[in-house]
């Protein structure tokens, strides 16, 4: 039987040479000195001779070579030929799909059918997975390859984006299990590689003031961004559905969320208080000029249309964030001249102000449109209107004393719950 020691010293030959161990396990060796393991048998299928790699060595290690051929072995023996098992596993993998392949498909045929944040997956697909793995096959993937690419995210200081990848990549290699597209994920066994962000902040009184009065200087933001950051803390809704504005949305003091755009599939009723609608002209009267629309005509179109893109679509809710993102200090602790905060993080804001003014938990819900829980989900279907407009007009009066450095005498009455 072959050792190490007894290949390592076998001289190559003018000629290819093979030499036999046993039961077809033999290594070939070439006048370059290239030696290779291989396996030679009678197909049990077409009864031709055949002569199948195993690997070549130092690559692959002796006992590698050994299992290998003792699984080859074993099949031979059981009727199958491993070498037309070989040509075909060769072929199932040039055509599998590639990594970029198989993340089109999953977008396509999965998030942008079932996930409002598709272009999130999108963005992060493009951005950070598919220029390392694009053109790799999706099923020789491994989880070392998932930790690696984790890992550096990480290491570059953006830990929650790394999060935010893994969680994309586990839903697209689940989706491909599920589909049949791969037989397994390298996923499995893998955590979050970062600990979870606690989604806990809110600003105080002077925060909001530093952070309006530096919108209003402008800062390294457009327009169309300042007023959208602006516009969610006064409503209290979500970063996505203000940046999706449209005109058709809006009648006279309501703006109603449809369900299409809405998170919980549920359209959603938003009483406009007068400093909303402040915003909202401003941004309509800055859109006509831009758009040239005749004074005399109305601006039909987005609250918040994208200055990069298309005028049919508006900005994206991620360009919220960036914005955001530019502005952070070097060390990214501070924006705007307060501790960091995401978008998100104002409407946190309004509805712990809110709360502050002794707004009942219920109405808060509903002017966030949060989905109703348990048994309340089926026997409440009040929907609080004239106690959102309240809550929100209140919370637009207490926003300005914030702003101006007034206080109000004036304590909101709380309309009576039927």
């Amino acid at each position: 039987m072959f050792t190490d020691r007894q290949i390592r010293n076998m001289k190559p030959e003018a000629k290819i040479r093979d030499i036999r161990d046993g039961r077809g396990f033999g290594l070939r060796i070439k006048p370059n000195g290239t030696k290779i393991f291989f396996y030679g048998y009678d197909s049990p299928v077409t009864g031709a001779r055949r002569f199948l790699t195993l690997g070549e060595y130092p690559g692959l290690s002796l006992e590698a070579a050994r299992i290998k051929h003792a699984s080859a072995y074993e099949l031979v023996k059981s009727g199958g030929d491993p070498l037309e098992t070989a040509q075909q596993e060769q072929a199932d993998l040039k055509a599998a799909p590639t990594v970029k392949e198989l993340g089109e498909d999953y977008l396509k045929r999965h998030a942008e059918a079932n996930k409002k944040s598709w272009l999130e997956d999108k963005r992060i697909l493009e951005k950070e997975v598919f220029p390392t793995w694009g053109r790799l096959k999706a099923q020789e993937i491994t989880k070392g390859q998932v930790i690696a690419l984790l890992d550096k995210v990480v290491d570059r200081g953006s830990p929650q984006t790394a999060n935010n990848i893994f969680k994309i990549i586990r839903k697209m290699f689940n989706w491909a299990v599920k589909k049949d597209r791969l037989k397994t994920t390298p996923c499995t066994g893998i955590d979050m590689p970062a600990p979870l962000k606690l989604k806990e902040r809110a600003l105080s009184a002077d925060e909001v003031k530093t952070v309006w009065h530096a919108l209003d200087t402008g800062m390294n933001l457009s327009g169309e961004v300042i007023r959208a950051i602006k516009l969610i803390l006064v409503t209290a809704q979500r970063p996505g559905e203000v940046s999706g504005m449209h005109t058709r949305e809006i009648d006279g003091k309501w703006w109603t969320i449809p369900s299409e755009r809405a998170k919980n599939g549920k359209a959603h009723r938003v009483p406009l208080s007068p400093l909303a609608l402040e915003i909202i002209e401003e941004c309509i009267t800055q859109n006509k000029i831009a758009r040239e629309v005749p004074d005399d005509q109305e601006y039909v179109g987005y609250i918040f249309p994208c200055p990069h893109r298309a005028k049919d679509k508006p900005i994206e809710r991620h360009a919220l964030s960036k914005a955001l993102k530019r502005n952070e200090s070097g060390d990214g602790l501070t924006v705007l001249g307060v501790a960091s905060f995401t978008p998100h993080d104002l409407r946190r804001t309004a509805a712990t102000f809110m709360a502050e003014s002794g707004e009942m938990d219920e109405v808060i819900d509903a002017v966030l449109n949060h989905a109703k829980q348990g048994i309340i989900r089926v026997y409440n279907q009040f929907k609080y209107d004239s106690q959102k407009q309240a809550a929100l007009e209140s919370w637009a009066r207490r926003l300005t004393n914030i702003l101006t450095g007034t206080q109000s005498n004036i304590v909101p009455m709380q309309p009576k719950v039927p």
